[in-house]
C-alpha cells in the first residue's frame, strides 16, 4: 500500500467507525498569538494605496489599477516587438508595484480585523478603518472600482480578463470590512466602502474584462466566483450570489477529473501550487456559497469528482510532498504547501479530523512573495464563526 492508499484508508476508517472525533476548534485561541503580533506591527504602518505608484506604462489615471503578466517576457528575435509567454516563469521586471499594494492591503486590513475580532481593542478597528478611508473612499487617493488595464502584456494589449484574478486579495478584505461593519454600524466609513464593492460588482459582472474572466474554466474562472460571491454577500447582492453558486457548478466538471485530479492545474509547469491554490479558492467557494439545500462540497455535475473528491486526492501530497508524482514545479516549488485553507474549510465541513490536524501542523505565515499571491486567506478566524 503506498503513502496515499494509507493517508485515506486510515482517515477513512477513523471516520466511519467514529474512533477520531475532532475537538472543538477554537480559532481564536489557535490563533491568537499570531494574530496580534502581525496586528500590533501594521499598527504602525500607515495606508498605501496604489496612487503611491507612478505605472509608466500604464494608459489610465493615477487611481486605475494597472499591472503586466507575469509570464511575459521581451522576444529574443525581436527584442523591441510583442512579448511572448513562458508558462511559469515570471518576468522580475514586469510592473507588479499596484499589485504589491493590493496584496499588502490584503494582508494587514484582514489581520486588524481579526485581532479586533479577538480582543475588542478599537484601536485594531480604527487603523483598519484608515486603510478602508484611503483606499475605498477618498476621492484623490482612493482605487477605482476597474480592472481595465490589469496584466497587460505590452506590444499585445493594455489590460485583459484573467487580469481580474489580482483582486482576489480583496477577497478577505470585504470578509473584513462585514465583520468590522457588523460590530461598528455607526462609523461613517463603511457605506461608502460597500458603495465601492458594489460598483466593482458590477464591473466584474458587466465589463468585458470582467465576463471574460467568469467565463475561464480554469483556476481563473474559479477566482471570479469566489470574488463574486464575497462582493454580494457584503453587498446584500442575492442574485449575483446565485450567479456565481451557478458559476461552481458549471466550472466543477470540467476542472475535477473522477479521481479527484484537477486536469488543468496538473498541465501547467507549477501544477502542485496550482492544484494547491484552485483547490483553496474551490474549497472557499464551497464554504462561502454552500446552503443547507446545495451543498457544493459533494456536487459533482456528469462523471467527474467533487471538491471533496479533489481535497482527498491532495491532502496525501500535502501531508507528504514527496510522494507527488509528477515533477517538481518551475517556480516556488519549495514555498509549498502552506496551511491551507481547504483543509479547514473541508475538515469542517466534511467532519475529518484528519484533516484540521494536518491544517494545524503548517505554516500559516510564509515570506516568499509568489506564495503569498497565491495565498488569499490568511484570517481563518474572520470565516469560521466562534
Amino acid at each position: 500500500m503506498n503513502r496515499r492508499d494509507f493517508f485515506l484508508g486510515t482517515a477513512l476508517a477513523l471516520t466511519a467507525f467514529g474512533t477520531a472525533k475532532a475537538a472543538p476548534l477554537d480559532i481564536a485561541a489557535i490563533d491568537r498569538a499570531r494574530i496580534l503580533k502581525a496586528a500590533d506591527r501594521y499598527l504602525l504602518e500607515p495606508p498605501v494605496t496604489i496612487t503611491a505608484f507612478t505605472a509608466p506604462r500604464s494608459p489610465g489615471s493615477r487611481q486605475d489599477y494597472y499591472s503586466e503578466a507575469d509570464y511575459w517576457w521581451p522576444d529574443p528575435a525581436n527584442p523591441t516587438g510583442p512579448y511572448i509567454r513562458k508558462d511559469g516563469y515570471s518576468n522580475p521586471d514586469k510592473f507588479t508595484a499596484h499589485r504589491d499594494a493590493v496584496i499588502r492591503l490584503g494582508v494587514q486590513l484582514p489581520a486588524l480585523a481579526a485581532a479586533y475580532k479577538v480582543t475588542g481593542q478599537a484601536r485594531y478597528a480604527e487603523h483598519a478603518e484608515k486603510h478602508l478611508q484611503a483606499w475605498f473612499v477618498a476621492s484623490d487617493i482612493r482605487m477605482n472600482p476597474n480592472l481595465e488595464h490589469a496584466q497587460a502584456i505590452i506590444g499585445v494589449n493594455k489590460g485583459r480578463g484573467i487580469g481580474v484574478i489580482d483582486t482576489l486579495h480583496l477577497v478577505e478584505v470585504a470578509r473584513a470590512v462585514s465583520v468590522l461593519k457588523a460590530a461598528r454600524p455607526t462609523v461613517g466609513v463603511y457605506a461608502p466602502t460597500v458603495a465601492w464593492f458594489d460598483g466593482y460588482l458590477t464591473w466584474i459582472s458587466t465589463s468585458a474584462n470582467g465576463v471574460d474572466e467568469r467565463d475561464q474554466k480554469n483556476n481563473h474562472g474559479t477566482c471570479w466566483a469566489l470574488q463574486a460571491a464575497a462582493f454580494a454577500k457584503l453587498t446584500g447582492r442575492k442574485a449575483e450570489l446565485d450567479v456565481a453558486r451557478g458559476r461552481i457548478k458549471a466550472l466543477v466538471p470540467g476542472q475535477i477529473a473522477a479521481d479527484g485530479s484537477q486536469p488543468l492545474e496538473l498541465a501547467r509547469t507549477k501544477p502542485y501550487g496550482y492544484c494547491l491554490f484552485n483547490l483553496d479558492v474551490l474549497a472557499a467557494c464551497a464554504h462561502v456559497m454552500s446552503t443547507p439545500n446545495d451543498n457544493l462540497w459533494t456536487y459533482k455535475g456528469g462523471q467527474g469528482g467533487s471538491i471533496a473528491d479533489a481535497l482527498a486526492y491532495m491532502a496525501p501530497f500535502i501531508a507528504d510532498k514527496k510522494t507527488w508524482p509528477k515533477p517538481p514545479d518551475v517556480e516556488a516549488w519549495d514555498g509549498w504547501p502552506v496551511r491551507q485553507p481547504s483543509l479547514l474549510f473541508g475538515g469542517l465541513a466534511l467532519k475529518r479530523p484528519d484533516y484540521l490536524d494536518l491544517w494545524r501542523k503548517l505554516d500559516p505565515d510564509p515570506t516568499e512573495a509568489e506564495i503569498i499571491r497565491n495565498y488569499p486567506l490568511r484570517q481563518p478566524v474572520l470565516w469560521i464563526d466562534a
